[in-house]
């Protein structure tokens, strides 16, 4: 397997309009829109979450250059209750639109994770300093990752890797009350070499760590693509899990006709396991931003 990622850019650095296209152009003319109201959606757009059994969330960096207030009024006017994957200098911004931040980014990249005990140290050491400040911001969770396989490093290392840098952690978070979560991604189309790719793997490494405080982020576009089988796969593993993600599949665009997963359903098996977290919107809109995240708050809204 391929581990150069030299040229590779981490999805957390995909920030420039160019990157997500013409798509972008309706709400990235930010001059345009006022800062005293929402976002005007078109006419037939769908209105976005009612019911709300399903806390919603939007993934910041999905929508490139954006500023981060138009988002948030953005999220606001469709029922959405929160903008995550934000950095430390953007934790306050949502409340300001009443809002919350639903995943703080945490101290490793993805493809320099903890699966190495060198890196472990700094991990630890980053990790006390933020988490109090988690706690502090009101965030319930901090993202981290496995990091990249190597022809030195097993699977199974990598795991034993991972639980030990973990372990020196969760006892903070437990008596802080904060979740760490670990994002399942696949390895074949967007982020090859990556350990944490299917969910028996995350599984067990949870169960390895023991701790109530620490889950994983169940990407259902990504293990769409690694494994399938989504709907069994969240109900039998409910309990490991601590957040969720989507996108349309394939291609990471809008949760529409032209992808193959039901998320209708998918939502419904979610509320069905008694999940009370969120879900976060993390797909790239391929031509109006507002429409399409009004869609699928409406879709997930079940």
């Amino acid at each position: 397997m391929n581990t150069d990622h030299s040229n590779h850019i981490p999805r957390r650095q995909l920030l420039t309009t160019a990157a997500l296209g013409a798509g972008m152009t309706g709400l990235t003319a930010s001059a345009n829109i006022s800062m005293d109201s929402p976002m005007p959606l078109p006419p037939s757009a769908p209105t976005g979450a009612t019911k709300k059994r399903l806390k919603q969330s939007v993934c910041r960096w999905c929508f490139g250059s954006t500023k981060l207030e138009d988002l948030c009024k953005l999220a606001s006017s469709v029922g959405i209750a929160s903008v995550e994957l934000l950095s430390e200098k953007e934790w306050h911004i949502p409340a300001q639109f009443g809002l919350t931040c639903a995943v703080a980014n945490g101290p490793v990249t993805i493809n320099k994770g903890i699966n190495r005990p060198d890196s472990h140290d700094a991990f630890v050491k980053e990790s006390e300093r933020l988490l109090p400040l988690v706690k502090a911001a009101n965030i319930p969770t901090m993202i981290v990752f496995s990091g990249n396989r190597a022809p030195d490093l097993s699977d199974a290392d990598g795991l034993k890797n991972c639980a030990a840098a973990l372990k020196r952690i969760t006892p903070l978070a437990e008596s802080l009350g904060v979740t760490i979560i670990m994002e399942l991604l696949n390895s074949k189309v967007d982020h090859k070499g990556y350990m944490c790719d299917r969910t028996p793997w995350g599984v067990n490494l949870v169960n390895e760590v023991g701790s109530d405080r620490f889950k994983l982020l169940y990407d259902i576009y990504h293990m769409q693509i690694m494994e399938g089988d989504v709907i069994r796969t969240i109900t039998d593993h409910a309990k490991a899990i601590g957040h969720y993600h989507t996108a349309g599949v394939p291609g990471r665009r809008d949760l529409d006709d032209k992808q193959e997963l039901n998320y209708k359903a998918i939502c419904e098996a979610i509320v069905a396991t008694g999940y009370n977290g969120y879900l976060g919107q993390e797909f790239m809109p391929k031509a109006d931003p507002a429409a399409a995240l009004a869609a699928a708050a409406t879709i997930c809204d079940v």
